[in-house]
């Protein structure tokens, strides 16, 4: 067979170092084109699977440990590519306009950084195509790297190389992982294939071996507490990169799981009775964390650990129907996790958007000091608020079509005769209307107190709204939003069509027709609500233009006085939550310092933080003690040349006597 695949990403891969002699203005528009090629030709070759072409196959001549390798795109791959491409491409675009603040950087920053960026674009593809497990780890290597420098990019910031630095550990503890789980795979089976894992797990104890995969691809994802990287990675990143990480990136943790799940043969309730207790901690987490959070884009991506929560749920429950023999309930469970895979990358990315836009034009992310913009960027903010009612789950829009969907399956895992199991539907149901209920609590503060009222600190006199090109992308996903949420039917069938062709072997075109219906009727009756909303206003527009315009002072969000902290902040706002969840969320007061000579001091300033307390339990006490068991060893670095000599003279002794008493 002619290796046409590997040609085309080689060449594109080629092609792609060619960006570091493109003159420094024409490196975006290059790195579109890059990234257009890519997803252009992927997805051409997942149109030929989801038409019924059937799986994609191309053998390469490279050989891993006896085994040739492959190329492959079947059903699971290709929703997941598609999803990829679909975000890169709107990220390509938007960074167009948002890399112009950053004409300070060398010609060689801006090279690596968008070399990586498509490098990061490859090798999640790759990720996605590649089913042997040391081909599979070199390119998740590629992405893990890529992905590092394309976080660190405003390296000036310590914060930023502390949070890339932080990023790039864990990954390779999630790494660390995988590769033992690929090891005993091979050991036990001769293979690294994931396809060896059905042979492996009809054989042996499924919990095991997947508890190995489900650390490495949950710390990816962004499982709690496996969490810890991702608050500060996404903040700390550009926007459009953010923006690829929370909306796609962190998603091949879901897909090595599924990919991981779709082979078990036993242990399959109790593995579902775990992912979902461990997403309903993430989901209530998550959000939690997520309304006490001052930077905009910190307070994402703690929403991202949430909506990961939202779809392990949906696994979860998927599993237990397995395990329990559901078939309704394992077909809701994963048709409602996968969508809201795609769900998440429309409503997150253009939320990530929104936040750029923010601070692309105010130069700050915290909300605090933000207020009115809406008068300003109105177009960003309806897109904004779009996104927001999205991620709240609130119909017409495309997350209340995956979140009924997995609420549908829940009420069906109620008819099982199991106690039990009726116990977990019933605690998964329970933390769903939290989740949503507090997602509505957060993104009521976030879309208010930065739109809405009056401009608190920051002068935005000369804010103004977004290029049309920058503005182009928002648009599109917003139209993807609306789309799924009033035609559900076009993002179900995909889905239901992955769920068919898997090992699952879940038939599902007369079962999903359980949801649907519901979908689709409130779907409309909101969109009709919409409409008769803005016919209203149509209606109100037309019999008072006529009428002269008078001016006044924009509502001060219940007051109206010259003092800007006279309004609701985003303090203020969270303030009876964070007196109720105290313990969890762990809000700290900061006093800023007084001068020496202000005697009587007319006001003293403060502000409040979150510290994360599974990062704080779980990791900072255990960076501390090997700092302090570092600190130690640091005895035996004495500068002393000779000393560093006895060192390597007694390690040669060392190896010498394990030597001849055959000890190695």
């Amino acid at each position: 067979m002619p290796q046409n695949e590997v040609m085309i990403f080689l060449l594109l891969t080629v092609v792609a170092f060619l960006i570091l002699v493109v003159p420094p203005k024409a490196k975006v528009y290059y790195n579109l084109l890059l990234c257009c090629a890519l997803a252009a030709y992927t997805f051409l070759l997942c149109g030929r699977v989801f038409m019924g072409a059937g799986t994609y196959t191309e053998v390469l001549p490279i050989h891993f440990w006896g085994q040739q390798l492959e190329l492959i795109i079947d059903p699971l791959s290709a929703l997941f590519i598609c999803i990829i491409n679909f975000t890169v491409l709107t990220a390509s675009v938007y960074a167009i306009g948002y890399m112009k603040m950053y004409r300070n950087k060398s010609g060689i920053e801006l090279s690596i950084h968008y070399l990586s960026f498509f490098l990061l674009h490859l090798s999640m593809i790759l990720v996605c195509m590649i089913h042997h497990g040391i081909a599979f780890m070199v390119v998740w290597e590629l992405m893990a790297i890529s992905s590092f420098l394309l976080v660190i990019f405003d390296n000036e910031k310590s914060t930023v190389l502390k949070a890339g630095i932080n990023y790039l550990v864990q990954m390779h503890v999630g790494a660390l992982f995988l590769m033992v789980a690929f090891i005993i795979l091979n050991i036990k089976t001769g293979s690294f294939d994931f396809e060896a894992l059905k042979s492996f797990f009809y054989q042996h104890q499924n919990l095991p071996l997947f508890l190995l995969f489900f650390v490495g691809f949950g710390i990816k994802a962004g499982f709690m507490p496996l969490h810890t990287w991702l608050p500060h990675a996404h903040p700390a990143a550009p926007t459009h990169v953010s923006a690829v990480m929370s909306g796609v990136m962190i998603k091949l943790g879901i897909y090595g799981i599924l990919r991981v799940a779709m082979f078990l043969q036993s242990d399959i309730l109790w593995i579902g009775i775990i992912v979902l207790l461990i997403s309903i901690v993430s989901g209530i987490g998550g959000v939690s964390w997520a309304i006490v959070q001052h930077d905009l884009k910190k307070l994402l991506a703690y929403h991202s650990i949430e909506n990961i929560g939202i779809i392990g749920i949906g696994i979860g429950i998927g599993l237990i129907g397995l395990g329990a023999g559901n078939s309704l309930l394992a077909l809701l469970g994963f048709a409602g996790a996968m969508l809201h895979v795609l769900n998440h990358s429309l409503f997150k990315s253009l939320l990530f958007y929104g936040a750029g836009a923010i601070y692309l034009k105010t130069h700050t992310r915290n909300i605090e000091l933000l207020g009115g913009l809406i008068k300003k960027i109105p177009v960003t903010a309806i897109l904004f608020l779009i996104a927001s009612l999205a991620i709240c789950g609130l119909p017409p829009f495309n997350g209340f079509v995956s979140e009924f969907i997995i609420y549908k399956g829940i009420i069906a895992g109620l008819n099982e005769p199991s106690i039990g199991v009726k116990v977990l539907m019933l605690a998964a149901i329970i933390s769903l209307v939290l989740i949503g209920g507090l997602a509505v609590f957060c993104f009521t503060k976030a879309f208010g107190v930065t739109f809405l009222g009056k401009s608190r600190h920051v002068d935005i006199s000369g804010v103004s709204e977004l290029s049309g090109l920058m503005l182009a992308p928002l648009f599109l996903i917003a139209v993807a939003i609306l789309f799924i949420g009033l035609f559900p039917q076009w993002a179900i069938q995909p889905v239901n069509f992955v769920l068919e062709s898997h090992a699952f072997n879940i038939s599902g075109n007369a079962d999903m027709m359980y949801a649907l219906p519901m979908i689709q009727k409130i779907g409309v009756a909101a969109a009709l609500f919409i409409g008769l909303a803005g016919l209203v206003w149509l209606w109100r527009f037309v019999m008072t233009r006529k009428t002269p315009l008078t001016s006044s002072e924009t509502w001060g969000c219940a007051y109206d006085g010259t003092i800007e902290k006279g309004q609701y902040t985003a303090t203020s706002y969270a303030e009876n939550f964070t007196d109720i969840a105290g313990p969890l969320v762990n809000v700290k007061t900061q006093y800023h310092a007084l001068h020496e000579d202000d005697i009587f001091p007319e006001s003293r300033s403060f502000e409040t933080f979150s510290e994360d307390m599974m990062e704080k339990k779980l990791y900072g006490q255990s960076v501390g003690w090997l700092n302090r068991a570092f600190s130690r060893m640091a005895i035996i670095q004495t500068g002393n040349t000779q000393h560093y000599i006895l060192y390597a003279f007694a390690m040669i002794l060392l190896l010498l006597i394990l030597t001849l008493f055959n000890i190695i």
